[in-house]
């Protein structure tokens, strides 16, 4: 009995020793023959604040702590399945500043990177708010952001090889959670692929695509464990390290729109689940809250910050978290097993196949031949990728897959191309507006709706229509001559009418009611993604009666007449272009003139060339026209075209016209309402010239020029200018516009 008294008095003085070693890593690392403890590293969701995970890292291997499990949500999931993955942390740093987040958080691919056609699309509309239009409705896209250029950024963070591998097979155990958008539960990404985990994760809604994981359509894991510490306790964890960096709520005064309200309401129900999770944390746990004041969700240009700031916070715990370093050696050998194997050369190797499957209403057969991929080629895997990338550029792809196997010297390519549902009816709705508070004050509501993929072929029925100061319908049926051939025909059909000004000596003389009917019938051909060369004949009827001073009659003509047309086109942007280049090159004739007599002839020739510099963007811009007889097809006058001068004022046989625009990246839209904000100005010369002596006499020197200053903004209804502009030795005035181009 006596030694049974012992022996229960000896455990007793024991448990609290041995709970303090559970709870103290310190003393569980410096417990005599213990195990080193499992550290387990938690990386909560917080979008551009999420970079601070880096400077985190950075510190634990700068402290030699290692990490023995990772677990991430949203940008999170990112940062951690990179690294879990074997991505260094250098690797990490150089994703995040060389990845242009612009265009991942835009609401498609790059426009250079889009097909010519659809950059056509901007010009006749540059709004950027469309709709699906269906049987049932109207519908609104799935998200924000398109898949095409985030899934482009995250492919090249990875390292080779680990892509298409289960989380659960790679250097570190790694856990990743996402939300499942139709039922709310957290759904726990287990043995999926490392590439498609991490895009569950990172779903923002309103930002990002949903992504469907075995047969369910998931979000951001934020929604509802934005700082997963339970998860990492069931993987076995003995410590963790939470690494919150969740946007904290917002203040009363920046909740006064709709916009706001709504943010914050995923504020709060992120916020109260990660409070949840914190007070999970044990006595030995560690949390790092990195002081990232100033930095919002989508504020990508802070990227060197958000680092700072994870670095700092991490070194103010290092007392805490010296306890679990290890020897130098010992955290060496740690690091080595971590870091992935240096990929192989890239080879290029034949291809043995190339196999393309579509879902919805896409010829697979058109996609192959658009990537270019063909049976015989020797390309390595990067050029595969990228040709396969490149069917993003569509604009009605909402997921592209690639899978590359190489056996015996030889490359067998599979590529599944997953059609965004809402993608084969569009319809774009665009707002112009314009006034230079005076008389000169114009509206237009526009809309565009375009039918794709209508047979094997790729047929795309495109209607336009518009209301306003100008008034009109257009119809045109574009046709592929084979599956994915670049040959195509268009026939077109347009009604339009509209008010114009006539000038005499640069002042106005009257006013003339213009209506148009016409059809054409195109042969063209594209040439790549960046141009096309096309020719035609067109029948038009053309109607005219003065309506200021009013006349009762008018006259009606009619002709025919072809045209050939060259165009290039890579700019990025139209609202304001930064770089790329603009070619429009047409020539037209036809028999006889509008008056019945004598042939007439007219060319027109527009061309620009974008630039960048560090803060400051701009082009080069010129344009020429001239007509055998009678007026050139281009004029000028207008903001940027002669600014100061009224619009269209300028006309005569020959046009000449060339400006320098050059504006400063002031600040920026949230990525919801459209983009950057700049500072600019512009120099303009150009002006009409007349064979007649006579009208050059009347209307004094036809050689003008011109200056402005404006504020222009990239916005989803186009591209806005608020600015003022004078014609020297001439008058001036100021602008406000929505929606024009140039």
């Amino acid at each position: 009995m006596k030694r049974l008294r012992i022996l229960a008095a000896a455990c007793a003085l024991a448990w609290p020793a041995g709970a303090a070693l559970a709870q103290d890593p310190a003393a569980l690392a410096a417990a005599p023959g213990a195990a080193r403890p499992r550290v387990a590293l938690v990386l909560s969701g917080g979008g551009a604040r999420g970079f601070a995970h880096i400077g985190v890292l950075r510190v634990l291997r700068e402290l030699r702590v290692p990490v023995d499990i990772v677990v991430g949500t949203s940008m999170g999931s990112v940062i951690g399945g990179a690294y879990a993955a074997g991505s260094s942390v250098s690797d990490l740093e150089q994703m995040a500043r060389l990845t242009d987040w612009d265009r991942v958080v835009a609401d498609r691919p790059a426009r250079e990177d889009l097909e010519f056609r659809r950059r056509e699309e901007d010009v006749l509309l540059p709004s950027r708010i469309e709709f699906g239009l269906h049987r049932d409705g109207l519908s609104l896209p799935p998200a924000a952001a398109g898949n095409a250029a985030l899934e482009l950024a995250l492919a090249r963070l990875l390292p080779a090889g680990t892509r298409d591998r289960p989380v659960n097979q790679l250097s570190l155990p790694f856990r990743s959670v996402a939300s499942d958008l139709v039922t709310g539960d957290l759904v726990d990404l287990v043995d999926t692929p490392l590439f498609l985990t991490m895009r569950a994760s990172l779903a923002v809604p309103g930002v990002f695509a949903p992504v469907r994981v075995n047969q369910r359509l998931v979000v951001d894991g934020g929604l509802v464990r934005n700082l997963p510490i339970d998860l990492a306790r069931k993987m076995g964890a003995d410590v963790v390290i939470a690494v919150n960096v969740g946007t904290p709520l917002a203040p009363e005064k920046n909740l006064g729109s709709a916009l706001g309200v709504a943010q914050q309401m995923i504020n709060i129900l992120t916020e109260q689940n990660v409070q949840r999770s914190i007070r999970e944390l044990g006595p030995g746990d560690v949390l790092i809250s990195p002081e990232l004041s100033g930095i919002s969700f989508l504020d990508f240009r802070h990227i060197d910050s958000a680092i700072k700031g994870g670095e700092q916070a991490t070194r103010e715990l290092s007392q805490r978290l010296a306890a679990l370093a290890l020897p130098a050696s010992e955290y060496a050998l740690f690091e080595n097993n971590r870091l992935a194997t240096p990929p192989l050369s890239d080879t290029a190797l034949p291809l043995a196949e190339v196999k393309v499957e579509s879902s919805g209403r896409i010829n697979p057969k058109i996609l192959q031949v658009q990537s270019g991929l063909a049976q015989g080629q020797t390309l390595t895997r990067e050029q595969v990728r990228r040709a396969a990338n490149s069917l993003y550029g569509r604009g009605d792809l909402e997921r592209v897959e690639t899978d590359i196997e190489d056996e015996g010297g030889q490359r067998a390519v599979a590529i599944r191309a997953t059609e965004a549902s809402w993608t084969n009816s569009r319809l774009r709705v665009g707002l112009e507006l314009g006034s230079d508070f005076d008389d000169a004050n114009r509206f237009a509501l526009k809309v565009m709706h375009v039918r794709s993929s209508m047979n094997p072929w790729g047929g795309e029925l495109r209607t336009r229509a518009q209301i306003g100061e100008e008034r009109g319908i257009g119809v045109q049926f574009h046709q592929p001559l084979g599956a994915g051939s670049p040959w195509y025909v268009a026939p077109q059909a347009e009604y339009g009418s509209s008010s114009v000004d006539l000038f005499k000596a640069g002042r106005r003389d009257s006013r003339y009611a213009f209506s148009q009917r016409s059809v054409r019938f195109v042969v063209g051909r594209e040439l790549g993604t960046w141009g096309d060369v096309q020719g035609g004949v067109v029948r038009q009827s053309l109607g005219a009666r003065v309506v200021i001073p009013e006349e009762a009659s008018g006259k009606h003509v009619a002709n025919t007449y072809h045209f050939m047309r060259y165009r290039v086109d890579t700019l990025d942007s139209l609202g304001f272009p930064s770089r790329g280049y603009l070619l429009d090159a047409e020539l037209a004739g036809m028999g006889s003139g509008a008056d019945g007599t004598g042939a007439m002839a007219q060319f027109s020739l527009q061309g620009m060339s974008a630039f960048r510099t560090r803060d400051w963007a701009g082009h080069v811009y010129g344009e020429y026209a001239l007509a055998s007889s009678g007026v050139a097809p281009l004029n000028l006058g207008g903001f940027l075209r002669l600014s100061g001068s009224m619009a269209e004022s300028v006309e005569g046989s020959r046009i000449a016209f060339a400006r320098l625009v050059m504006a400063r990246r002031i600040g920026a839209l949230p990525v919801t309402l459209g983009g950057t904000v700049r500072a600019g100005f512009s120099l303009e010369a150009g002006g009409a010239f007349d064979r007649q002596q006579e009208h050059a006499a009347q209307s004094g020197s036809p050689f003008k020029q011109a200056v402005s200053g404006f504020l222009s903004v990239d916005t989803r209804f186009g591209p806005a200018y608020m600015g003022a502009g004078k014609t020297l030795h001439g008058s001036g005035t100021l602008y406000l516009f929505l929606g024009p181009i140039w």
